[in-house]
């Protein structure tokens, strides 16, 4: 859902909200600096928000000082705030969903994707036959990390076609050239990542792509509505005590949304990292160009969003009983409506 102007406007209750945004960015006192924010696999466009809030300087506009720590996948950097090593998570919206099932309460504050941007390919060189799902039985399959919301995706794909996850072998292979070489090496059979590795997976013709979530349109009729991907969340008690923090990080991410939205790829590619483009620039700016519909241009997690995650977690997981999930507590649009308040006008 992306608020127009007059709606801005409106909940803002001032129509100098633009002009006076920059000047009243510290004027809330925050309870926290410094935070230490985990992700797994920054260089992935999965996670572009972050890179961009972090490397334009919107943390730091905030009055934050914060650390990015990266790790081989999103399991991963969820076990980091679990573990008190990091403060908040970049990372898929379902993992709220699997906490609670396990009694720990985690709240998405900013959507930084409203689709998976997962992509599902078979190899090449070890599946040239390929016909049906059916044909993934007894393969490895090569995930971000075991857990992770790339292996969350495969786990849904096959029990769409009547597969259990135990038909298959995950490997746990990261999010960058180690993904590559996996599929290289033929140390797996299929993969699910994101781009830029599928984008140059897919220019070596060393793939055959049979599910693709980066499009709106695709990812309903996978999941059967609004999928919410990327995003950042923490415990419902760090939001309870630093909710000006949590608004400072809110407005970063809304600032990186809409940035990126309205920016070319060409743009994009100037601000990020060179180990970002993978050794090939134009590869990397057409896999913005293929994943931009699936990025958030204002951080507003969907009405529908959660319902559908649910199901999807609901559908694969035996463990998960969707009947004991408030869904209300995993997730909130006060932080972001507030900061599209404060950055109309991106």
């Amino acid at each position: 859902m992306t608020l127009s102007r007059r709606e801005l406007l409106k909940l803002a209750g001032v129509a100098g909200a633009t002009t006076l945004a920059p000047r009243l960015a510290l004027a809330q006192k925050l309870e926290k600096k410094d935070v230490n924010i985990a992700v797994g696999g920054q260089g992935l466009i999965y996670y572009l928000p972050l890179s961009i809030a972090n490397l334009k300087g919107y943390f730091k506009d905030e009055g934050l000082k914060v650390q990015v720590v990266d790790f081989a996948g999103g399991s991963k950097a969820l076990q980091a705030v679990v573990g008190g090593s990091a403060d908040v998570v970049s990372g898929a919206f379902e993992h709220t969903i699997s906490l609670q099932s396990k009694g720990q309460f985690y709240r998405t504050f900013a959507q930084q994707g409203r689709a998976p941007m997962i992509v599902l390919a078979v190899s090449n060189k070890t599946m040239p036959d390929y016909k049906s799902p059916e044909d993934l039985k007894g393969k490895k399959i090569g995930v971000t990390a075991p857990g992770s919301s790339t292996n969350m995706m495969v786990s849904f794909f096959l029990a769409k076609h009547g597969l259990k996850p135990s038909d298959v072998s995950f490997i746990g292979v990261g999010g960058g050239a180690g993904a590559i070489t996996a599929m290289h090496s033929g140390q797996i059979d299929a993969i699910a990542n994101l781009d830029p590795v599928i984008a140059t997976l897919q220019k070596e013709d060393a793939i055959k792509i049979i599910a693709d979530t980066r499009t709106l349109a695709v990812t309903k009729e996978i999941f059967g509505g609004n999928m919410p991907s990327g995003c950042l969340y923490t415990s419902q008690s760090f939001i309870d005590a630093n909710p000006n923090t949590t608004q400072a990080l809110a407005n970063a991410i809304v600032r990186a949304d809409q940035w990126i939205h309205a920016a070319t790829p060409d743009d994009i590619a100037k601000v990020v990292p060179e180990g970002y483009l993978l050794g090939d620039p134009d590869l990397y700016k057409r896999a913005l160009a293929s994943n931009k519909e699936a990025l958030s241009p204002d951080g507003m997690v969907p009405e529908d969003g959660p319902t559908t995650a649910l199901k999807a977690l609901a559908a694969f997981d035996a463990k998960l009983d969707a009947s004991k999930i408030d869904i209300s507590k995993v997730w909130t649009n006060d932080f972001v409506i507030k900061a599209n308040q404060k950055y109309p006008n991106g």
